[in-house]
């Protein structure tokens, strides 16, 4: 039996999703900017969509605007502060998505002042030290995600928020890790800009958003025919909008009863790995998403321990999927002052609303034989 125990990177898409998604690629294939029945038709399924997004996270659907995803999003996001509205002193945390991080340093390179937030050995930004960055620094743009997507986090995103807007600078809040498991609103958090993605909710891939204050001026990293009320040239993807759409109100809808689910699993988990020495849970203090356990091995090579873990039939990740071809340790365990090693050794188990009590059973059974393997190995030598 296998068990996929890897939602952070992507989740399966809800049957309900799929089966809202199939009109948009049978009959109403429209193009949305026509004004023909069909193309008006797809029209009111990327208008259903935008609303329904839209309530996910407590904004108006004027506010949205759909990308191909969280990394174009992010990027639409700080480019467009850089480029278009000028501001060239930017804060992003130490822990950030590779599409935040990347961002900041490809801006870095073309004259763009860039600090970095710290965060404490509980993977959480360090407040008093934020607080003192952004009174001195005084950071036009700050990028700060509302949960780690290795970890599971949850960020001060409402403080930070707060001092940014009292130096008159703007919020970027990387809400995709967080969206549909814990409550994200855009108005409470502070934030001007939100990134929120489908195919971390079960919905389908290549389909997120920006959320965008209405006082801001958004400059297109596209340009072309004036889609998304010119802030996002190209002709829109309808069913995948669509099942953006459907996914964030089944979100809304279930959001309790998924994160009660999750969280009783990750408890679980994490009773059980206490029968294991030599395992550390990263961020066991903090308050974090419900579904996450973030753990390491002292003496596994954890890149070795996963491939073993999948050829169980058990799919987990080392952290980030976008950075799971590095041989680097996670930039994130890092960060939090995690020796080298033991980073190396990090594997990362994300919990979905269809995953069981038994798979759990089934992830400690392999872990176990694993590390039986492991230790016998070391012996030998």
């Amino acid at each position: 039996m296998t068990a996929y125990l890897d939602n952070n990177a992507t989740t399966q898409p809800d049957e309900r999703v799929v089966d809202a998604m199939l009109p948009y690629l049978r009959e109403e294939y429209g193009n949305p900017s026509g004004i023909h029945a069909m193309a008006r038709s797809a029209r009111r399924g990327l208008d259903a969509a935008r609303e329904q997004v839209a309530a996910l996270v407590n904004a108006h659907p004027s506010q949205v605007v759909f990308t191909s995803g969280g990394t174009e999003a992010n990027n639409l996001a700080m480019k467009s502060a850089v480029w278009g509205m000028g501001m060239r002193r930017i804060a992003v945390s130490a822990i950030e998505h590779a599409s935040v991080i990347d961002v900041a340093a490809y801006l870095a390179g073309h004259g763009a002042q860039v600090n970095e937030l710290a965060v404490t050995a509980d993977g959480i930004v360090d407040l008093g030290a934020a607080q003192d960055l952004i009174t001195r620094f005084k950071p036009q743009l700050c990028s700060l995600m509302a949960a780690n997507n290795e970890t599971g986090a949850i960020q001060p995103v409402v403080a930070v928020g707060q001092a940014i807007r009292e130096q008159n600078g703007i919020l970027h809040v990387d809400a995709v890790q967080a969206l549909g498991k814990i409550p994200v609103d855009f108005s409470t958090m502070g934030a001007h800009l939100m990134t929120v993605s489908a195919h971390k909710i079960y919905g389908p891939k290549g389909v997120g958003a920006l959320i965008v204050e209405k006082a801001l001026d958004l400059t297109p990293l596209l340009h072309g025919g004036g889609q998304e009320k010119g802030r996002r040239s190209g002709t829109e993807n309808v069913a995948g909008i669509v099942g953006f759409g459907k996914a964030a109100e089944l979100a809304q809808a279930e959001m309790s009863a998924r994160s009660a689910h999750t969280a009783a699993l990750r408890w679980a988990l994490e009773q059980r790995l206490k029968a294991f020495p030599a395992v550390t849970v990263f961020a066991q203090a903090a308050t974090r998403l419900p579904n996450t356990v973030f753990f390491g091995v002292k003496g596994v090579d954890g890149e070795t321990l996963i491939m073993n873990l999948d050829a169980a039939g058990m799919a987990v990740a080392s952290g980030s999927a976008c950075a799971s071809k590095s041989d680097r340790a996670s930039h994130v365990l890092l960060a939090m002052g995690v020796d080298e090693a033991l980073a190396r050794s990090a594997v990362r188990v994300s919990f979905g609303y269809r995953n069981t009590l038994a798979e759990v059973e089934l992830f400690i059974g392999a872990l176990e034989r694993q590390l039986r393997l492991f230790s016998s190995m070391s012996a030998l030598f």
